[in-house]
């Protein structure tokens, strides 16, 4: 189905509605989805493969020494191998090998599925990134969340269908949860965990001059003068997005305050997600704001861990590994195995799609002799819930954790299966742009049938 300009091949006759009427409305996919929404799990910097979920017995033949190959040429020169200093153990009726460090998180085995054998293009951030997030490394494109808001809608007309909850981050980062050449309704609305009253978290939610009585005269004026404006300038979607970006907003007032508030949740919970301690507290918080935004119909919650930080201190360890590594999984190990349980006992995980993982991974040889340098070549993510297969171990690194050697997939297989989980064929959810049709995974991308329950 080829698509008009400024028009996308959705399918079912969904199209009309994402740039006119409500372009939130849910739309029905292409076919019989495995999951209903997503929550990204996000780990800004790259995490080390080789020690939390890919363990590579090998390197400690080598510890000290050259491998028996040449070094994989990234951003900075590394040396002689450095074997993971944390021990690795079977867990489950799976027997998946999971580190030391993430003691919680081993204890859901047989609910993720790992894949070993992740690809990315270059062993920058910046264009990994983009390529994680947007689909393209080089200019900027919509985000994931914006294209699965294109594509499906969202169930809650209440609360916006994407939210990114990414504390600190720099202007340079949101361009990972932009709607790019998309129409404006389908951009990630940012929340600030770091900060503690509800007004502050999404910026400007509380109109602190008009009563919402007088809000809704006011925007009851703007629509009259807004269509009247429009209907001499047909097929104008940014005006459509403007005029719902006002009717959205209005309605947020009332329900992300209730989903904000946290105040109702017991203390059980709480202590499930780590927030009773000082190292996972901010992130314990954003994985429940994940659940609560997820349980009242958000289509897309990314949750971004260490972006407030010092380079070396994010998951980006050119140094200092052992002590930055243990203290990340530290404040996340809790809060992202609560998740998972408190998904599970509501009845939430087998259509929500939880997806852990950065950029891309590190090198197996060290960098200033106790880091690791970028490596694009070989990583480590996994998935639970949404209809991918629990406690399986897919594809593979070499001996050393240097390059994907089997099954691969790249970041636009990964899209590919992300999107075919939720019912939509890959190729078929394009927006016409500058004279040519584009979609998320730009003309790549084979879904990962191995890993689909």
């Amino acid at each position: 189905m080829r698509s008009g300009m400024g028009m996308g091949a959705l399918g079912l006759g969904a199209m009309a509605q994402a740039t006119t009427g409500n372009p939130l409305s849910p739309r029905p996919p292409h076919f019989r989805p495995r999951a209903k929404r997503i929550i990204h799990l996000f780990m800004n910097g790259g995490p080390s493969h080789v020690d939390t979920f890919d363990p590579k017995p090998e390197l400690a033949r080598y510890a000290g020494k050259m491998l028996p190959m040449r070094n994989l040429p990234t951003e900075r020169k590394t040396g002689a191998a450095l074997p993971s200093p944390f021990k690795f153990a079977q867990h489950g009726q799976s027997g998946l090998p999971v580190s030391e460090i993430f003691p919680h998180t081993a204890k859901h085995a047989d609910e993720i599925c790992v894949l070993r054998s992740m690809r990315a293009d270059v062993p920058n951030h910046e264009p990994s990134l983009m390529l994680m997030n947007c689909g393209e490394s080089l200019q900027v494109r919509p985000s994931m969340g914006s294209w699965l808001t294109y594509g499906l809608g969202t169930e809650n007309q209440n609360l916006p269908g994407f939210i990114a909850m990414c504390p600190g981050y720099p202007i340079q980062e949101s361009q990972n949860w932009q709607c790019g050449f998309l129409p404006g309704s389908f951009q990630g609305t940012y929340v600030d965990t770091r900060k503690t009253k509800v007004e502050d978290l999404i910026a400007h939610i509380r109109n602190p001059r008009l009563s919402l009585e007088q809000q809704r005269r006011q925007l009851d004026l703007l629509r009259r003068i807004n269509e009247r404006h429009a209907k001499a300038r047909q097929n104008e979607s940014q005006l459509e997005a403007r005029i719902h970006s006002f009717e959205l907003a209005f309605r947020m007032q009332r329900e992300s305050a209730e989903v904000l508030n946290t105040s109702r949740e017991t203390a059980a919970t709480k202590t499930l997600y780590g927030i009773d301690k000082k190292e996972s507290s901010n992130f314990g918080m954003q994985c429940l704001l994940a659940r609560r935004f997820a349980e009242r119909g958000v289509r897309f919650i990314q949750v971004t861990h260490s972006q407030d930080r010092m380079p070396q201190e994010q998951w980006d360890q050119h140094s200092n590994m052992k002590f930055c590594l243990e203290r990340n999984c530290a404040e996340i190990d809790q809060p992202v195995a609560g998740l998972l349980k408190d998904l599970k006992s509501r009845g939430m995980l087998h259509d929500t799609l939880v997806i852990w993982g950065g950029e891309f991974g590190r090198t197996p040889t060290a960098q200033n002799t106790d880091g690791r340098d970028h490596n694009p070549e070989g990583f480590t993510m996994w998935m639970a819930g949404g209809g991918v297969k629990g406690g399986l171990r897919y594809g593979a690194t070499d001996d050393y954790g240097y390059y994907a050697a089997e099954n691969k997939v790249h970041v636009h297989d990964l899209h590919a299966t992300i999107l075919h989980l939720l019912g939509l064929n890959h190729e078929r959810l394009t927006y016409r742009y500058g004279g040519r049709d584009f979609r998320l995974t730009d003309v790549h991308g084979e879904i990962v049938h191995g890993i689909l329950a």
